[in-house]
């Protein structure tokens, strides 16, 4: 074959071309971006099912769900640091956020082995933030706190 046997160019075909791969490569960035935003779901979930169980007044309920341990009640003795009791005073309706009526998981932040995750209480401007470990799901009062407030953080958390 020589230069002048070659093909004709297709310039449908490449047109063609081109747009697969843009869209190829748009498809793609979307999935990364999905797949960034989800990276924390189980984590989000799991501070999700403990603020509705509050929202219930199921407290039995969201003590499970705050230790992961379905029967609790079976082996007191191993909460002895943070009981029951101690757990009620902080989130029953004589707590620091009352009796919850609403709530919102505003944004969660990986760190270390965990996720902080910041929860709006009550329609409150103050924010009330809990680890959720990655392990094993368990919740505890986070260290840290978030910020969640700028374009930036929401496009990347």
């Amino acid at each position: 074959m020589t230069l002048l046997d070659a093909e004709q160019y297709d310039e449908a075909r490449a047109r063609r071309r081109r747009n697969l791969t843009i869209v190829a490569v748009i498809a793609c960035l979307i999935l990364v971006w999905v797949g960034y935003h989800l990276r924390n779901y189980p984590e989000r979930h799991a501070a999700k099912q403990f603020f509705a169980a509050l929202k219930r007044q199921d407290y039995e309920g969201a003590f499970a769900l705050w230790f992961r341990d379905p029967i609790w009640k079976q082996h007191p003795g191993r909460y002895s640091k943070y009981g029951y009791g101690d757990f009620y005073r902080d989130w029953g309706p004589a707590g620091d956020w009352g009796a919850i009526k609403s709530y919102t998981v505003d944004c969660s932040y990986a760190a270390g082995n965990g996720v902080i995750i910041q929860v709006t209480v009550n329609q409150r401007a103050q924010h009330t933030y809990v680890w959720v470990d990655k392990g094993d799901k368990t919740l505890d009062f986070s260290p840290n706190e978030v910020d969640c407030g700028n374009w930036w953080g929401w496009l990347t958390e």
